[in-house]
């Protein structure tokens, strides 16, 4: 997880996750829609599953 993905996810999270695949984003866009907040952890639980 680099710093520029952590930074993406905060500013706009469906962006971060974008290579991540469909579902991801979708997910992702959907809690985004919700509130900003839940977006944000989405995003971030997503990119730290990479590890």
């Amino acid at each position: 997880m680099s710093l520029i993905r952590v930074i993406l996810a905060i500013i706009f999270p469906p962006l971060a996750v974008f290579d991540k695949g469909c579902g991801s984003i979708l997910i992702t866009l959907l809690l985004t829609a919700c509130g900003w907040v839940p977006g944000v952890i989405a995003a971030l639980v997503i990119l730290n599953k990479d590890k």
